[in-house]
């Protein structure tokens, strides 16, 4: 039997839940592989199941939800995976936070050689986000005005790059002046400092009062109602996280005072089939190759120190992407 370490949380709570400990891993059977693991991303998403906002499959479990890896083992019967491959993955089943994974082979997309282990660990799923957001949710093109909360962080990063590149105007909300330089790096032609100004006028005076075609907010509760405001007639809200928390109930009239649309989209419902995973991935990869998206690693943690990762992006102690890597231990 294949023992590894990994990260355990037995109960819902705190970064202090998350253990160190070993596990015990079987052969893939057919359909699946075996990884080990040389890079992991960090997500809001595994804070979220950590705290029980979102419901785990059970307890104890291994959060995270995006790693790279070599495959160190395949199923019976299966072609098209080979020991030595290096594959990336992105979303369902979690449990990224471990030395050694077992995944089916359908998930695992492969990761191009010009891309690096920590780059693809940390753009898999966000740059994912960002295109299903970007191309599927809303397609931006050139002459939007699109609004990104949290510009500094892994996905408001990669949106406000890509964006820039599909030829939209962007402003990009940020807590500080050193994530408001690297908002306008990364392609922001308008920074707005929500704990100084006020976004709801600021974006009335940048749009000479006409709003937004799209707000993309990763936030939630403190931004929904800004959110609302600056969007122009028949907008698009699209909510893809909730950082500050569940956004209140709120009457349909909001939307309909300007024919607004409103949507709340999964990645895993845009990356359903092995084609749309395939083609989303590929989309990512090759924008990274072609320099369009700038993958920012700017915090790397060992595996064992992943309490520590997640209470730094509670914190907001933290911008671009986090990433753990392996402790190399037995």
């Amino acid at each position: 039997m294949v023992k590894a370490k990994a990260i355990r949380v037995h109960e819902l709570g705190g970064p202090e839940v998350m253990r160190w400990e070993e596990v015990e891993l079987g052969d893939p059977k057919e359909g699946e592989i075996r990884i080990r693991t040389t890079a992991i991303g960090v997500n809001f998403i595994d804070v979220y199941f950590r705290k029980g906002v979102y419901a785990a499959p059970a307890l104890p479990f291994t959060p995270g939800m995006e790693a790279v890896g070599v495959v160190t083992a395949v199923g019976p019967g299966l072609t098209g995976r080979k020991v030595g491959d290096v594959v990336a993955y992105a979303g369902n089943p979690m449990g990224s936070y471990a030395q050694e994974q077992i995944l089916p082979a359908s998930v695992a997309v492969p990761v191009p050689p010009s891309v690096d282990h920590k780059q693809a660990a940390s753009v898999m799923l966000k740059g994912m986000t960002a295109h299903v957001l970007l191309r599927r949710v809303f397609k931006v093109e050139s002459g939007h005005t699109v609004l990104v909360h949290a510009a500094a962080g892994g996905v408001g990063s990669l949106l406000c790059q890509w964006a820039n590149a599909l030829g939209a105007t962007i402003i990009g909300t940020v807590s500080n002046e050193e994530k408001a330089a690297q908002a306008t790096q990364d392609g922001c032609h308008h920074v707005i400092i929500y704990t100084k100004e006020d976004v709801v006028a600021r974006v009335k005076e940048i749009t000479s009062g006409k709003g937004l075609n799209v707000v993309y907010d990763s936030v939630g509760k403190d931004t929904y109602k800004a959110s609302i405001e600056c969007l122009a007639p028949r907008g698009f809200l699209v909510s893809f996280g909730q950082s500050s928390g569940k956004p209140d109930p709120f009457p349909m009239s909001d939307l309909a005072s300007k024919s607004l649309f409103l949507t709340r989209p999964s990645l895993m419902h845009y990356t359903a089939t092995r084609d749309e995973l395939l083609e989303s991935a590929g989309e990512v990869f090759a924008n990274v190759a072609n320099g369009v998206l700038r993958v920012r690693v700017n915090h790397t943690y060992s595996l064992s120190e992943a309490a520590r990762a997640h209470a730094d992006l509670e914190g907001r102690k933290t911008s671009g992407s986090i990433v753990l890597i392996p402790d190399t231990d037995s």
